[in-house]
């Protein structure tokens, strides 16, 4: 049997993958030399999650190749018409992201009970004033997607003893539907969104929806981006219809200089950094070779994609 040649769409740095030599006929590529070599290609490692250029070359004329693994959670970056009707086998990265995406929207939370981002800006100023800060104990949170990582985050905010609702999908054991969301919404101090994009998630929060929550709410999204109208979110938090908010996934990234989010009155805006803790490329590339391991002895995958719904099914 030849050896199968794996095709890694680049990012810097390059992932670790030493110990597949001999396994696999190693090449590399950046987005502008993808559609020549996806036909010679038995494996995809989409290694810059970032780029779109997936969508672009896989439409091409000339075989693709049997299975594309992303070094992400989500795959909207890649998913096209003619991947999803491919017999092509799609995995993520799930299992990578989940504790520390779940640790960072902890410490926003916390950060935003506690007013921290004042007390730096005072400290900066030189200013001793005084205020009183909210108890997290007790509070109220809804996590809009029930995959591991909104999971973990339920799970961890629960350490804080705030008493969260799970919203996904579909309703089941331990997790609201759809339409409880909005009647949750209005009772929320914390609105946390972490699902996946699809046709039934894009711009779900929207004028009407930060019109439905707490004024004393605070929403965080550590989803995608495009879960969020963010025009809709800057007027919600000029107008006082919520009280605060927290963003690390954007319609557009990275988010540009002359970007009005930067100054929106009680927006804090993080760099897409949930999930990336010291360590997580090393984590991503193992990953993949395990994976990849599963594939070259015939056995079946971790981490498919069900390419219609747009994410690992079976949470």
């Amino acid at each position: 049997m030849p050896t199968p040649t794996l095709l890694v769409l680049d990012a810097e740095p390059l992932p670790r993958l030493g110990s597949l030599t001999g396994h696999a006929r190693i090449e590399h590529t950046d987005a502008q030399g993808l559609a020549e070599r996806l036909p010679r290609a038995d494996v995809l490692l989409v290694w810059d999650f970032t780029s779109r250029a997936v969508r672009d070359a896989w439409p091409g004329e000339g075989p693709r190749p049997r299975w594309v693994h992303t070094a992400s959670a989500g795959v909207d970056h890649l998913m096209c018409p003619e991947l999803a009707a491919s017999d092509t086998v799609v995995t993520n990265a799930r299992g990578i992201f989940d504790q520390p995406i779940a640790e960072y929207v902890a410490a926003l939370v916390l950060a935003m009970a506690k007013d921290l981002p004042r007390t730096l800006e005072l400290q900066r100023e030189r200013t001793w004033r005084h205020r009183e800060s909210h108890k997290v104990a007790g509070s109220r949170a809804v996590v809009v997607g029930t995959g591991p990582i909104g999971r973990a985050i339920a799970r961890t905010l629960g350490a804080l003893d705030i008493t969260t609702a799970l919203v996904g999908r579909a309703p089941r054991t331990g997790v609201h539907g759809p339409e409880d969301l909005d009647r949750l919404l209005a009772r929320a101090d914390w609105v946390i969104a972490a699902a996946p994009l699809t046709d039934q998630t894009q711009g779900m929060f929207d004028a009407r929806r930060f019109g439905v929550m707490q004024p004393s709410a605070r929403f965080v999204n550590v989803g995608r981006g495009q879960l969020v109208d963010e025009d809709a979110l800057a007027e919600a938090l000029a107008k006082h219809w919520i009280a605060g908010a927290a963003l690390d996934v954007f319609e557009s990234e990275p988010l540009t200089p002359t970007s009005p989010l930067w100054q929106v009155p009680g927006l804090i805006v993080s760099p897409h950094m949930s999930g990336d803790t010291i360590g997580w490329r090393d984590e991503l590339g193992a990953q993949f070779v395990e994976l990849y391991e599963l594939w070259a002895a015939g056995k079946p995958l971790e981490n498919v994609v069900d390419k219609q719904r747009g994410y690992v099914p079976g949470h």
